[in-house]
């Protein structure tokens, strides 16, 4: 049972509980500071790979219009590039990111799950690439080709929203930390506080992250998610604690 003694504002008891509460919301702002990273990262990763598709999509695409492929080597090809930056690009996102991308998508579609995609979505359901005359399946490929360079506008707004938030939150805690450091009576060691436990923030989400990754398999966000903020939120309060 807590006494009298501890419970008055001025004693040694309540400065420690004051001091251990003061870590735990560090480490909070910090864990949600690497999220909050994290997240902004992933959409900027998604930029470039969306970038990257379309430019090799629309450059197969004139080679096929110019004769130089024709439109079946061009969806092929187009296939072929998109799974390999989509491969490549994920190796670039954050656990939370990826396991994401891996629930919605495990792995690039096939070339017999777009050839039968498209050939129902041009003429119509039932539809088998099969029984298409020679310009209909050029017109499936020539469609694969285009698609290519297509992204998904649910995932591309779900993205932009997640930046938008992660940015708010990093602007939010660096203003924090900038204050903290400002009325410190040790500037330079509390910047160096600041910095230490935002980088801690960022670097354990990520390994907790990646560690849950592995438990947990590939497409589960959720399992991921929890690792990344425990993990976040267990290095910053050690590196706190260090201080």
């Amino acid at each position: 049972m807590t006494s009298l003694w501890c419970a008055l504002p001025l004693t040694s008891c309540a400065r420690d509980d004051r001091h251990a509460f003061d870590r735990v919301i560090e480490a909070l702002r910090a864990d949600f500071t690497g999220v909050a990273a994290m997240t902004v990262n992933d959409a900027h990763v998604r930029r470039l790979y969306q970038q990257e598709v379309t430019r090799l999509a629309r450059a197969l695409e004139q080679d096929a219009i110019a004769g130089r492929l024709s439109w079946q080597a061009a969806a092929q090809r187009a296939q072929a590039l998109r799974n390999d930056v989509m491969s490549l690009m994920r190796g670039r996102t954050s656990p939370v990111g990826r396991a994401l991308a891996e629930y919605m998508k495990r792995n690039g579609l096939t070339r017999e799950t777009l050839l039968a995609r498209y050939s129902e979505r041009l003429f119509g359901r039932g539809a088998s690439f099969t029984s298409l005359d020679a310009a209909q399946q050029a017109r499936v490929h020539a469609e694969i080709v285009a698609a290519a360079g297509r992204a998904n506008p649910q995932v591309n707004a779900m993205l932009a929203r997640w930046s938008q938030i992660g940015r708010g939150v990093i602007v939010v805690s660096l203003a924090i930390s900038v204050y903290t450091v400002v009325v410190d009576d040790a500037p330079g060691k509390a910047a160096l506080r600041e910095g230490a436990l935002l980088g801690a923030g960022i670097g354990g989400g990520v390994a907790g992250g990646a560690a849950a990754g592995l438990l947990c398999g590939p497409g589960a966000p959720l399992c991921v998610t929890v690792g990344a903020f425990v993990g976040g939120a267990l290095a910053a309060f050690g590196v706190g604690a260090m201080f």
